[in-house]
């Protein structure tokens, strides 16, 4: 064997592709931000900060993510990109060195009644295979086994060309699938309330119908009175069986009112597919509360909440039905998996092995397939879509994540942050918002923007590591090491509200009196029960209506472009009427979604062309010069401004607008001072709802409720996309609400708000089946005092006792 010999070369001079390390941002100017120049470095973990409103998502979501995903959408061909959703260019100069990027935001998942943890993550997918393969008895294929596919059959002629001639043949095909006839794969059935829909004492033309929006003035008052189906003037107790069954079951049936051609339905299939098809949370006030008072929901009596039909419950694994497998706790469900051990399924059982241990090592073991992904937490659904990213072989991409420490007790923090450094590890570039300073203190690399939130904001204060952030003396900086401490006395309770025998989800027969008159705040680790037995056990106790129980969950509002703080909060009402009064004029003409709305752009202020496949271009109206308003309307002022000027107020200029003088106007003052209160004073009055930032968005909502008459206040997770800074004013927020007689109940995990709480109801000890009592009631001082529970030891640590 001969070696060749070896002769000392000089390195060679660096390959021209390994000099492409950074992503270069140049000009960015997207909402807030201030033409930023920035660089990132690739294969780092990066942090964003800074306090809510100050540009953080504008730069990597809408900015650098948003640009890697419209790249990647280019590729494709024309054909393909009119499938796919347009995205715009964003405002920026220059964007170098972006690489793929995967976003995991806290978008809630899709709440449609048949979509279960078990479907978004594909896990019920692979059951379904699972079991077509090996249950007995053998029903049928993958789809005799979802809750989606109904079972059908038919038979009947078929025209053939066979050899040159037409030849009829009978046919008969069946479709096996595993839907529950009775609910429909929904697990639970609905019974309408016939007494909620009219009064049966009035004639339709007397206003009998009591369903909101169903007025005889307008057209559904031409169609019920133009149908001919059954007498107007009649009151509908002296209806016929046939005039009734017309007026509530009808199928679409083609009319003709007064020339113009028109479809009459019965109020019941109509009210289906308007209101009860849609989730309940995402409805008007006026409507949810309608639906609430009208419709009752109860288990399915026939699948008994499984939502599968007979058969597919009936072919069972070693006595397991899929059914039973669903609704198992996915820890256990990974331990049954790894005792089958097919041979013969062996590449199935091995990913779907992953999958669910994927769940057990994010913090979601607690949860079951069956559970519906509309029931999730904004952090629980960020986690659920981080797991078919775990383990993946990709490797160069840009995983981009909005808090992930969202919903998760300091407990769970450390797990989540050894997620983020193994997604580095790999070689990915990985960028975080985040505010937590136990994830801000693993980063290679911290970007801090600011100084301030909103038209104050959008400018990078800091650039380098966590060292140089805590002496750099940004807001972020100052208050990095903050620490909350322990209150000196706290309140004396005026009352309680007494839980007893609570057993919703995972809570095992929970007594407990929860305070009132004081702050106290329900903690422990994710999926322990707290949401449990505030929401689902709380409203329900006797005592809890005379309290006047107030909850804001957490929930995202919703809103298009038109709509805007002074929408939402209600502010525009009297604004438009003092409005109106000052000129003597309608209120609908204050209105850009009404009379008031500029012809030309219909009151949106810009005007859209849509370019097929490439991102649409919008453009300011050159009419109203994005005022939204027509012409004539800004003629009319108050206080000597007119409506545009008003909406492009701050809300702390609009509070002393209406303040004091001639636009005093007391009602709107009530509402700005609310908003000023939860430190939402920089935000314009008309600017889009869809421009705000996840903090931002929680504050409106949470200024929003407190305009409700109630005794009782319960906050889940208000801190959610609060910077350091802001937790200060939130905390100041809940001391005022206390001290003017309301008793706040927050489920929290911030121990800064922990730390302030007159008495803190601790739950755990662990997730799921492994949790769902009470280990501690008390003060603060003394969970810190004792340490016998995680949330005592990370508190005693967070104060430094």
């Amino acid at each position: 064997m001969s070696t060749a010999p070896r002769t000392h070369t000089p390195s060679p001079a660096p390959h021209a592709a390994d000099s492409h390390d950074l992503i270069r941002v140049v000009g960015a100017r997207e909402n807030n931000l201030k033409d930023v120049s920035i660089e990132i470095p690739k294969r780092r973990l990066t942090v964003f900060t800074g306090v809510s409103g100050s540009g953080k998502s504008s730069l990597v979501f809408h900015t650098i993510a948003a640009e890697s995903q419209r790249l990647i959408n280019e590729t494709y061909s024309a054909f393909v990109q009119g499938f796919m959703p347009t995205l715009a260019r964003p405002e920026v100069d220059v964007l170098e060195g972006l690489t793929t990027a995967i976003i995991v935001d806290q978008q809630r998942l899709g709440s449609d009644p048949r979509s279960t943890v078990g479907t978004v993550t594909d896990a019920h997918a692979m059951l379904r295979i699972l079991f077509s393969r090996l249950g007995q008895p053998h029903i049928g294929s993958p789809q005799a086994f979802s809750f989606n596919v109904a079972s059908i059959s038919g038979a009947g002629a078929v025209t053939l060309e066979r050899g040159g001639r037409t030849v009829k043949e009978r046919r008969e095909f069946a479709i096996t699938g595993g839907m529950c006839p009775r609910c429909e794969g929904r697990g639970s059935v609905s019974d309408i309330d016939l007494s909620q829909l009219y009064d049966d004492s009035k004639s339709l033309n007397e206003g009998a119908l009591t369903i909101p929006g169903y007025s005889m003035d307008g057209w559904y008052g031409r169609i019920f009175t133009g149908c001919g189906f059954f007498d107007p003037d009649k009151p509908i107790r002296k209806y016929t069986k046939r005039e009734l069954a017309d007026l509530l079951h009808k199928a679409p049936t083609k009319i003709k009112v007064e020339g113009i051609n028109l479809t009459y339905e019965g109020l019941i299939p109509k009210l289906q597919k308007s209101m009860l098809s849609k989730d309940v949370d995402s409805l008007q006030p006026h409507i949810r509360a309608f639906v609430e008072r009208a419709v009752t929901f109860a288990t399915c009596p026939e699948c008994e909440g499984t939502r599968l039909a007979e058969a597919a419950r009936s072919s069972k694994i070693k006595g397991i039905s899929i059914a039973d497998v669903c609704a198992m706790q996915i820890s256990d469900l990974a331990d049954w998996v790894r005792d089958l051990g097919e041979p013969s399924v062996a590449p199935l059982l091995g990913k779907l092995q992953h999958t669910l241990d994927s769940f057990a090592e994010i913090g979601l073991g607690y949860l079951s397939l069956d559970r519906p992904s509309g029931t999730l937490s904004g952090g629980e659904a960020q986690r659920v879509k981080m797991i078919r990213h775990l383990g993946s072989s990709l490797t160069d991409t840009t995983y981009v994540f909005d808090e992930p420490t969202t919903g998760l007790h300091p407990h769970d923090i450390q797990r989540m942050n050894n997620l983020l450094l193994r997604l580095r590890d790999k070689g990915n570039t990985v960028l975080v918002v985040e505010h937590k300073p136990e994830t801000i203190a693993i980063a290679d690399h911290v970007v801090d923007l600011g100084p301030g939130a909103g038209t104050a904001g959008g400018a990078v204060c800091f650039e380098g590591t966590v060292e140089g952030l805590r002496a750099g003396g940004t807001v972020t900086g100052r208050h990095f090491d903050d620490r909350a401490s322990l209150k000196a006395t706290v309140r004396t309770p005026t009352g309680a509200l007494a839980i007893r025998g609570a057993a919703t989800h995972n809570l095992r027969d929970v007594d407990v009196d929860i305070p009132l008159g004081v702050l106290a705040v329900v903690t422990g680790v994710a999926g322990s029960g707290k949401s449990s037995l505030v929401h689902g056990s709380l409203p329900g106790q006797p005592g809890a209506a005379d309290a006047g129980v107030v909850s804001i969950g957490q929930g995202a509002i919703r809103g298009s472009r038109r709509s805007n703080p002074a929408t939402y909060t209600g502010l525009l009402d009297p604004v438009r009427k003092a409005f109106a009064k000052a000129n003597g004029v309608k209120p609908a003409l204050f209105s850009a979604n009404s009379e008031g709305a500029c012809p030309t752009c219909k009151g949106v202020g810009v005007l859209y062309t849509d370019l097929a496949m490439m991102a649409g271009v919008a453009t300011t109206c050159e009419e109203c010069e994005g005022k939204r308003f027509h012409a004539s309307v800004l003629e009319h002022r108050l206080g000597g401004r007119d409506i545009s000027e008003v909406l492009a107020l701050s809300v702390a200029e609009a509070e002393e607008f209406f303040g004091a003088g001639e636009a005093r106007t007391p009602a709107a003052h009530r509402i700005l001072t609310r908003l000023a209160d939860v430190g939402l004073g920089y935000l314009a009055l008309g600017q889009p709802l869809t421009t705000l930032s996840g903090g931002e968005r929680q504050r409106l909502k949470l200024a929003t409720h407190m305009a409700e008459k109630g005794g009782v206040y319960i906050l889940d997770e208000p801190t959610a996309g609060l910077h350091l800074a802001d937790v200060q004013q939130l905390l100041a927020l809940l001391d005022r609400l206390v001290d003017s007689g309301k008793s706040v109940i927050v489920v929290e995990h911030h121990q800064a708000v922990m730390a302030h709480a007159d008495w803190i109801i601790d739950l755990g000890p662990g997730a799921g089946h492994d949790g769902g009592r009470i280990v501690f009631e008390g003060t603060p001082a003394d969970l810190v005092a004792g340490r016998a529970t995680l949330t005592g030891e990370h508190l005693a640590a967070y104060v430094g006792t």
